[in-house]
């Protein structure tokens, strides 16, 4: 089912009226997110043992750093090996919850996303980057020109110059 508005599009030229078209309704323009919302939406992300999950990989994460600085000076490997536990927990805790799963499938579709990328090649780059460089010589030495007739300028106008 397709909704549209009851007013239509408003005439923009001198032919009014011909061809007459409609409005459809709003779609979301960020389909990445609403994927992404959807998705958790789905897989029941936004309960309470998911926001429980969150919490609890946030207090473990929180913990290990706590313990980093709790622990003396004297034991070394000990808050190291606290500090990455923690850290450890609490990214396991949160791949287990819907958020995790939401968040590892970005990731994958990324990756995705980036192989389609096609990147210049190293003539290309040199080239393009000679350019710009020529570009700021160029804008470089036309401000300095426009800097030293303004201000030949201004001595001439205010009586100034010597």
């Amino acid at each position: 089912v397709q909704a549209s508005s009851s007013i239509g599009r408003a005439a923009v030229s001198k032919t009014a009226g011909w061809g007459f078209d409609s409005l459809l309704a709003c779609q979301l323009l960020n389909t990445d997110d609403a994927m992404m919302n959807e998705q958790i939406h789905v897989q029941g992300a936004g309960g309470g043992t998911d926001k429980l999950k969150m919490a609890v990989a946030i207090a473990l994460v929180i913990a290990g750093i706590a313990a980093y600085y709790m622990l003396g000076a004297d034991n070394t490997a000990q808050r190291w090996l606290a500090m990455a536990g923690g850290l450890v927990l609490g990214i396991a805790v949160f791949g287990w919850s819907a958020y995790g799963r939401a968040f590892w499938q970005f990731v994958l579709d990324s990756r995705i996303e980036l192989r389609k990328i096609v990147w210049p090649t190293r003539p290309e780059t040199f080239q393009t980057t000679a350019v710009v460089f020529v570009f700021v010589v160029l804008a470089g030495c036309f401000f300095w020109v426009l800097d030293l007739f303004l201000a030949w300028a201004t001595k001439l106008l205010t009586g100034q110059g010597g």
